[in-house]
């Protein structure tokens, strides 16, 4: 267990889900749905079966001893995670990088982060990798803990009110310049709904926690071992995007799309849609990694990686003028907003060493 190399793992992570869609933003001539559905390909099935077979060389054989229960549920929460996904790529269609990212994944970190301790206080199998909500109430590194995710969400409503302050003194058209299809009301609904599904990632790893188990049984680096019930949930995740972008590209007719481009674009197109699904299967490749060094309050990384994913996207955001046009004061309530996401994961790696001296 190394928090330290964690967080770091988790701001990797971060970086790569943070800057995953700015990619998008040079592809021509297509619609979303035919962008979003290339986009996982390489970030859902590819990507993840390529790393797994080349980290993992027992990969199958680890899968096949793992019973099909555990496999089914990691392919569930993956389907809904799945739904969060597709929800969230609606919300930076209407809301930008900042602010959609800003508030669905406010969403996300305290549903994510919270549940699963709460589960294990009324159902959980009492084993010695797993804290309860009890736990984090009782003890010093569980309390700190708990005030870096609160720091966090402070952190995140004062970058969604950077983002709704900008919304207020933007004209329309200087909305419609920065961000083609900006929709407050539509997004936020989308942002939430995002939020609260895409948080079944952390319950996804939840439940393939015995795949974890078999892959350092049959040889892999622990710090690899999430790789492979990662493809599972990935696969889940694909299924329901999958679903309905071919739903979309019949109901709109743009399913000539992948073979259709502005001269010169179709290539590229194929080109940044692969550079943001690998940017967005490394956010979870990195995750995974920063879990196993996080010790018993591994639950805590889904705070971690929310946290960088927003810092991330707000400089993005920045750095491609979604920004454009705001006064002083939402720029600097935006760059508050970050500073106090950046202590967040300052606090909770902190509780986590907290818990490696304690184990000591």
């Amino acid at each position: 267990m190394n928090p330290i190399l964690g967080v770091i793992f988790h701001a990797i992570g971060g970086f790569a889900a943070g800057s995953f869609y700015a990619p998008c933003k040079r592809i021509k001539g297509w619609s979303w749905e035919t962008y979003w559905l290339m986009l996982g390909v390489f970030a859902w099935i590819a990507a993840p079966l390529l790393m797994a077979l080349i980290i993992v060389p027992n990969f199958f054989e680890i899968l096949s001893t793992v019973p099909n229960g555990v496999l089914f549920w990691a392919y569930f929460f993956g389907v809904l995670w799945g739904i969060g996904g597709l929800t969230f790529g609606l919300t930076m269609r209407y809301l930008g990088i900042s602010l959609g990212v800003s508030v669905a994944l406010g969403f996300c970190a305290m549903f994510g982060t919270l549940i699963p301790p709460v589960y294990e206080q009324f159902f959980g199998d009492g084993s010695a990798d797993s804290v309860t909500i009890g736990e984090l109430l009782t003890t010093t590194p569980g309390q700190v803990t708990l005030i870096g995710i609160g720091v966090c969400m402070i952190g995140i409503i004062i970058c969604g009110k950077a983002g709704m302050m900008k919304e207020k003194s933007l004209s329309a058209e200087e909305k419609a310049e920065s961000i083609k299809e900006f929709n407050f009301s539509k997004g936020i609904v989308v942002a939430i709904l995002a939020g609260v599904l895409s948080a079944c990632m952390a319950f996804a790893f939840k439940a393939g926690a015995p795949a974890q188990i078999a892959a350092t049984d049959l040889g892999t680096k622990k710090v690899f071992s999430n790789i492979p019930i990662l493809v599972v949930i990935l696969l889940g995740g694909f299924t329901t995007n999958c679903i309905w972008c071919l739903w979309l590209s019949f109901k709109n007719k743009t399913y000539t799309d992948y073979s259709n481009a502005p001269k010169g674009h179709l290539g590229l197109n194929y080109v940044l849609c692969m550079i943001s699904g690998i940017l967005w299967y490394l956010q979870f490749f990195f995750y995974g990694m920063g879990e196993t060094q996080m010790g018993k309050y591994k639950f805590a990384s889904w705070t971690l990686h929310m946290a960088f994913i927003i810092v991330t996207s707000n400089v993005v955001g920045l750095l491609t003028k979604e920004w454009k046009g705001s006064d002083k004061k939402t720029i600097r309530c935006l760059l508050a907003g970050i500073a106090v996401l950046i202590l967040s994961t300052i606090i909770v790696g902190y509780a986590n060493k907290l818990d490696a001296l304690a184990a000591h």
